[in-house]
């Protein structure tokens, strides 16, 4: 039944009683109208249009549940769907509006995938040419310095190897940015040994005291699946670094049945709410690419809780 003949048959029962009611009720109405008749009348108008109330509503409803879920719905937490039960216009709307959220969350996955591949490509870019470029220039000034000071007198010496120390503290600044840019151990030694480096760097150059607990059973995982496990322990860090004001942080990664989980918990201040900055959403669009699951919580002086929660393919 169309929308259009639910509600006017809707409108006919409510309509059908009060006629009923005229016609077989012993009620007359008097010219004038007396009190009596008067509250008569007025009851049941009162009663016709609460009745005619809780029809339409009800008749209505799946309309109201698809417009909250209209003004709620975020691609980056993909499943919201609605139940597609019935027929008629309402039911066929409701298909439709499903479909049309499983393409918007097809091509949103896909020119996000899109973007992050351009982004690592960028990254690598970037950190090669820091590497190759600053990197080399830079050594080749430390070594011209160490010459130089080793030529000079004092107090000029003095100065040149403060200029020197300056000099190779920015080197190590290069190399440590060429790391966060392209974690070559990553490639080279594999997640664990990545997830570590990346821990000690926080804990050397941040002050933060992190605890590391990895499971001894984790599985093989492909290289994309282990970058995204990276960048996210690599954002939630440099969140509890930046903005958490946490003293402590414990990243965990353990395999649990069918998927691995990355979790990342701080002491730090909470906020009651997890922001979604552009970190959190780009922590989101990241665990988009492989079908995993990112859960935040953050409570007032308790603390923020990142988990990642990555289901394990199958293999062939």
């Amino acid at each position: 039944m169309s929308l259009f003949w639910r509600i006017f048959a809707l409108n006919a029962v409510v309509l059908g009683s009060a006629t009923a009611l005229l016609l077989w009720a012993p009620v007359t109405v008097s010219v004038p109208v007396v009190l009596t008749e008067a509250v008569i009348l007025v009851s049941g108008l009162v009663v016709m249009l609460v009745a005619n109330a809780a029809l339409l509503r009800i008749g209505l409803a799946p309309l109201d549940r698809l417009t909250r879920l209209m003004a709620t719905v975020d691609l980056l937490r993909p499943g919201q769907r609605l139940p597609e039960g019935g027929r008629g216009e309402t039911a066929e709307l409701i298909r439709t509006f499903n479909a049309m959220l499983e393409r918007l969350e097809h091509e949103r996955a896909s020119s996000s995938a899109r973007a992050l591949f351009a982004q690592e490509a960028e990254r690598r870019r970037i950190a090669q040419e820091l590497h190759d470029e600053v990197g080399q220039s830079m050594t080749a000034i430390l070594l011209s310095l160490e010459r130089a000071a080793d030529d000079a007198d004092e107090p000029l010496r003095g100065e040149l190897r403060q200029v020197q120390e300056i000099t190779r503290g920015s080197l190590d600044e290069v190399r440590r940015l060429v790391r966060r840019l392209r974690p070559g151990v990553l490639e080279d030694l594999g997640l664990v040994s990545a997830l570590t480096s990346l821990t000690s760097e926080f804990a050397t150059h941040v002050g933060l005291r992190v605890v590391r607990r990895f499971g001894t059973d984790l599985p093989a995982l492909d290289h994309q699946t282990e970058l995204v496990l990276y960048r996210v322990a690599q954002e939630a860090l440099t969140n509890a670094a930046r903005h958490a004001e946490a003293d402590r942080v414990e990243v965990s990664l353990r395999h649990t049945g069918e998927t691995v989980v990355l979790a990342v918990v701080d002491d730090g201040r909470g906020t009651g709410v997890a922001r979604e900055g552009a970190g959190m959403r780009g922590m989101r669009e990241r665990a988009l690419l492989i079908g995993a699951t990112l859960d935040v919580t953050s409570q007032p002086q308790a603390g923020t809780t990142v988990r990642l929660t990555v289901p394990l393919r199958k293999q062939p």
